[in-house]
């Protein structure tokens, strides 16, 4: 394990309900090709803060990455739904790109 990661690690045991840490380590864990770890720490994170909205685009790019493409989807459009919903027009703009990107592609 990088330090990096043991780093983020001993923060999330210091402090569990910390999102950015938590939302730090899954991007850590992706960059590293760990993706299916950095999925499980994303839904983590999603099932601790469901209205998160920077975590939709990364985990639906993750489960991408593992050719989950309906669950890709349906965080795509769950993400669209807490982005609009907190006027993260920005947000949900991405995620609608990648969610049209991917159905193009799929």
């Amino acid at each position: 394990m990088s330090n990096k990661i043991n780093q983020l690690v001993a923060f999330l045991k210091a402090d569990p309900n910390d999102g950015f840490t938590r939302f730090a380590l899954a991007m850590e864990l992706q960059k590293l090709g760990r993706i299916d770890d950095a999925v499980k720490v994303y839904q983590q994170l999603l099932s601790k803060d469901p209205d998160y909205v920077g975590v939709y685009y990364h985990l639906g790019k993750a489960l991408e990455q593992l050719n989950r493409t309906n669950e890709a989807l349906k965080t795509y459009i769950t993400g669209i739904e807490v982005a609009s919903k907190h006027n993260d027009f920005h947000a949900a703009s991405e995620l609608q790109q990648a969610k049209t990107d991917l159905e193009w592609n799929d």
